[in-house]
């Protein structure tokens, strides 16, 4: 029970102090706001105070419960003060439609409030969102981090996540993205107040709380209900703005829109399209404004990229921005697997997929599909507004097709719906109730895919701690066990490997998941290459020439292929019979990827330098001597898992003049290598980790369980068919 009030309390003590910190904002810039937006819009401002603050003080190391404590009490204290918020004219409500809100929402909320409450055991939220601020409270704050590309998106919320963390753990981060939701809903109300379609607004309300996607989202350490959120209020801003003209407003729109990107890159339309508006309906002297407050949100995630993984917008542009820590080659992958879903198979399913059968990240409910009607709101001012808005903050969705990436533009859609529909009241008290029933858990799970992601149900005993958080998580977080393994299992200074994510947030080891750096993928090469008879080095491409006198030589890939990546394990140069001695003169380079170039000639034969990225001809590694040697023969080992490569030798003199020394490779092929499995985990050993986890699911699981000798592994765990593995040394 007391996990369940030290959430609540860490949960309430940030937005309280969120509230507070925006007020003082308010009344700073002096701004007037209609009765409830000053309590909306004071949370949505201060929480990117909190939120800035936050980041501060874990680049200070100064990310501790009792710093987090004084913090919020001074700014309590300062606001019971100083803030002081401008009276402003209140309308009355519409009692019927206040009513249908009530009635419509209270179900919702009582479901959403205690899914918040409970045990976090949403994928991600158990994974990198609380598993980096658990991390950043241990250390009290940032720390270079390369083997987690996660570390390097912008965390805005995260750092609010964090303040609550402090005090209420993972709950009460899940309670503040709660707080959002709310929030969320209660901005489209405001909005539609203000514009005189109170009714609209009350629907198009129920119509994005009640969707099945967004409770799940919105009660999970998650972030896309709160950049939903967040860009509502740049958007409701800017249309207040744009009545008033208020100079404070600019300041205001500008912090939320750069507020918008620290919470999610996707979010950062929100910047261009305040920009766009404000520029377009006034001087560019103001949209100048709106971009300098903007990037004082902006600019501190850019700057830490920057300084720890060379790249401001890490992990995307890695193409722009090359770096060790993320192959563009791997980016582009991954980009394809955000935008491509094996569930769907046409892009003319995404409609049902997103609406009906929740295959692909959840499910908006059947009510969307009528979306299409929101477009007769074209014909009134409001309605155009909507979907220009909608457009813009729906841009980046076929970047990532899953059904939570819509979350950011669908208060706009269901407005400009709710325009439409309630032109007849019966039509739209109709639809809402038709929404409310069709997306409660019990009735969803009748038509949705069984296995969609959405709540089931309201888990009050696990809420409130009656049921042991313990049994609550191993029963409904598949990787949990594996989590608390770990944590009983490996040493606290131990590095521990593994193919898939592991629940982070509920381990305090550390976690290098194959995937998520490029030094992590090396790791995953290396054990590859023990398993897969393809990845073996035992093609040999050999080039033979006369003596010739030179000081660099390079190979030069020149064929072009959608499958193939370029690899070599071993690059080796020599004068007769003897081979070179690599000595400290060479210079070793290669494009792309030149920061593994080193794998090339570290005479281990379980690594590799890979271009990571199909050939696209061009290609090439390079040595040079540091003076001039006479060559007549450069042997490459290679696995053969490259068919479509064409490789050909070129020499440079003294001179620096380039000039092809042979058009081709002879090949052959050599004996197996023995040992390759023990020559692996020794590898891995070498680089630091000394534990390996293997799910049931996991590339090569069968082998590992069936040879352990072969590997020198031994099993310190198992969670039904998951293992956990310590690497020995080797004798």
């Amino acid at each position: 029970m007391m996990a369940a009030v030290y959430a609540l309390f860490g949960a309430a003590f940030t937005v309280a102090v969120c509230v507070a910190a925006g007020r003082l904002l308010i009344g700073r810039l002096r701004l007037s706001f209609d009765g409830w937006e000053n309590w909306l819009f004071s949370f949505l401002l201060g929480g990117v105070l909190v939120s800035s603050l936050t980041f501060l003080l874990c680049t200070l190391n100064l990310a501790r419960k009792g710093v987090f404590l004084v913090a919020g009490l001074l700014i309590l204290t300062a606001a019971f003060r100083y803030a002081r918020i401008l009276p402003a004219r209140v309308d009355k409500w519409d009692r019927f439609w206040v009513g249908v809100l009530i009635l419509g929402g209270s179900a919702y909320f009582v479901l959403y409030f205690f899914n918040a409450l409970a045990p976090e055991i949403s994928p991600d939220g158990s994974t990198y969102h609380l598993g980096l601020v658990a991390r950043y409270l241990r250390e009290h704050g940032f720390h270079r981090i390369t083997t987690n590309m996660y570390a390097n998106l912008s965390q805005g919320l995260e750092m609010l996540f964090l303040f609550a963390f402090a005090f209420g753990r993972h709950s009460a981060a899940a309670l503040v993205h709660f707080a959002y939701l709310v929030a969320l809903a209660g901005g489209i109300v405001l909005y539609a107040r203000r514009l005189g379609v109170f009714a609209a607004g009350v629907c198009a309300a129920l119509f994005v709380f009640a969707a099945p996607v967004v409770g799940i989202d919105g009660t999970s350490a998650y972030v896309d209900v709160a950049a939903a959120c967040v860009v509502f209020g740049v958007f409701y801003l800017l249309e207040i703005w744009d009545r008033e003209r208020a100079g404070g407003l600019l300041i205001a729109i500008g912090l939320m829109a750069g507020f918008a990107y620290a919470v999610k890159y996707t979010a950062a339309l929100a910047l261009p399209y305040a920009v766009g508006l404000v520029a377009y309906r006034s001087r560019w002297k103001n949209a100048l404004i709106v971009c300098l407050c903007a990037a004082a949100v902006m600019l501190p995630w850019m700057v830490k990229n920057v300084v720890w993984v060379e790249n401001p917008f890490s992990p995307f542009l890695n193409s722009v921005f090359p770096n060790p820590y993320i192959q563009a080659g791997f980016e582009k992958e991954y980009a394809s697997d955000l935008r491509n879903d094996a569930a769907v198979k046409s892009r003319l399913d995404l409609p049902r997929e997103v609406t009906v059968d929740g295959r692909i990240s959840g499910f908006v409910g059947p009510l969307f599909l009528l979306a299409p009607i929101g477009l007769l709101a074209l014909a009134w001012p409001a309605g155009r507004r909507l979907w220009l808005a909608a457009a813009v903050f729906g841009a980046t969705y076929f970047l990532n097709i899953a059904a939570r990436f819509l979350i950011p533009a669908l208060p706009l859609f269901a407005l400009a719906m709710a325009l439409v529909f309630t032109r007849w009241k019966a039509v739209a008290v109709a639809l809402v109730a038709a929404h409310l029933v069709l997306s409660w858990p019990t009735a969803a799970r009748l038509y949705c895919w069984q296995y969609a992601w959405r709540l089931t149900g309201i888990p009050l005993r696990a809420a409130l701690r009656i049921e042991p958080e313990d049994t609550f998580l191993d029963a409904n977080l598949g990787n949990y066990r594996m989590a608390r393994l770990i944590e009983r299992t490996v040493p606290a200074a131990a590095t521990v490997f593994a193919w898939s994510q592991v629940a982070e947030a509920y381990t305090r080891r550390n976690i290098i998941v194959s995937y998520q750096a490029a030094s992590n993928q090396i790791l995953a090469d290396v054990l590859r290459t023990g398993i897969e008879p393809a990845f073996a080095p035992d093609w040999m491409l050999e080039f033979r020439i006369p003596s010739t006198a030179v000081r660099r030589i390079r190979v030069v890939q020149t064929a072009r292929s959608r499958w193939d990546k370029w690899s070599i394990s071993e690059l080796r140069v020599f004068r007769g019979d003897a081979e070179l001695p690599r000595t400290p003169a060479w210079r070793l380079h290669a494009s792309p990827n030149p920061w593994e170039v080193q794998l090339a000639f570290d005479n281990t034969p379980v690594t590799r330098w890979r271009s990571w990225r199909e050939i696209e001809g061009g290609e090439f590694v390079q040595v040079d001597f540091g003076r001039t040697e006479s060559i007549d023969r450069v042997l490459m080992e290679c696995a053969r898992d490259q068919n479509k490569i064409k490789l050909k030798l070129e020499g440079a003199d003294e001179s620096g003049q380039w000039k092809t020394l042979a058009e081709a490779p002879q090949e052959s092929v050599r004996e197996p290598i023995r040992n390759l499995r023990r020559m692996a985990t020794e590898e891995l050993r070498l680089r630091g980790v000394e534990y390996m986890v293997v799910y049931r699911y996991d590339f090569g699981m069968e082998d590992f369980r069936s040879h352990p000798d072969y590997w020198g592994i031994t099993p310190v765990g198992v969670q039904g068919d998951d293992r956990l593995y310590r690497i020995e040394k080797a004798q």
